[in-house]
């Protein structure tokens, strides 16, 4: 308990018109007729008081009114960054279609997809937003085909994982390799699964040796860098194995802060739900 209330800690160090009126002039009535024998009876005009007694003077001015004109409506948004979802991935792999979105499809809003978006508004002329909005994607529509299966979700390439280090071939063992860039699940010296992984740059290095894991988070979101970190598996203060759909978009371009990215969703929310608190992580 100790140990995980420890890990905990360090986690949490670690881990956004007027209506315009046109008056009228004024129309002057004709004064109340007397004849030479005297006044006539008494009649109404048109601008007496719903009383019926006469007023005289100029009638009540009419008022016309003329429509204002109203502001073009707005496209709404449809899709933007922080989103996670099918037609994300529909939008990534359309984008990939027409040149303006390199990489696979992984259903996250992020940086690279608004940066692609911009980049497709402003060939068209549309104001670069970065979001998708209903303009942008009818657009995008009018210029690319229903995306199929394999463009939506294009199959990982099978990682070559490195020979086993002596530490990973007893018992279950999470066995991570920084020279292949793989980590491999392992049962009793058995690859079980293994997968791509990415690894912290030199200022936020991941600790090589043996650990185990003491915390399992299936929705984690870090506190340092508020960032998502699904699947997440805790083995070394805050350092955890986890999904990272920047490392599925950027692939090794960028790096963790420390963590073992994993960029294939499927593969590691089945080994997720393989591991226990208490198995073994070696990192070499």
């Amino acid at each position: 308990m100790a140990v995980a209330a420890a890990g905990v800690v360090a986690l949490a160090t670690l881990t956004a018109g007027c209506k315009v009126e046109t008056v009228g002039a004024a129309e002057p009535t004709a004064a109340p007729t007397r004849s030479s024998a005297g006044p006539t009876s008494a009649r109404p005009t048109d601008d007496a008081e719903p009383g019926g007694g006469a007023r005289g003077g100029p009638r009540r001015s009419t008022h016309s009114r003329t429509p204002s004109a109203r502001p073009s409506p707005q496209p709404s948004t449809l899709m933007s960054v922080g989103d996670r979802s099918k037609r994300v991935r529909e939008l990534q792999a359309r984008l990939r279609q027409i040149g303006h979105f390199d990489r696979s499809p992984t259903g996250y809003y992020g940086t690279v997809t608004v940066a692609s978006v911009q980049s497709f508004q402003g060939k068209r002329g549309l104001s670069r937003t970065g979001r998708t909005d209903t303009v942008t994607w009818e657009r995008l529509l009018a210029m690319t085909r229903e995306p199929t299966a394999e463009e939506l979700d294009p199959p990982a390439p099978t990682p070559k994982a490195a020979k086993p280090d002596a530490r990973c071939v007893k018992g279950r063992v999470l066995c991570i390799s920084k020279n292949s860039r793989t980590l491999s699940w392992m049962i009793d010296g058995k690859v079980v699964s293994s997968m791509d992984v990415r690894f912290g740059s030199q200022y936020t290095p991941t600790r090589d040796g043996t650990f185990s894991v003491y915390w399992k988070s299936r929705h984690h979101v870090s506190t340092l860098y508020d960032s998502p970190m699904p699947y997440a598996m805790f083995f070394s203060g805050g350092q955890a194995v986890h999904y990272s759909s920047d490392f599925a978009a950027r692939g090794y371009n960028g790096a963790s802060h420390g963590c073992v990215n994993v960029r294939d969703e499927g593969k590691i929310a089945s080994l997720y739900a393989q591991v226990r608190n208490g198995d073994k992580v070696v990192v070499y």
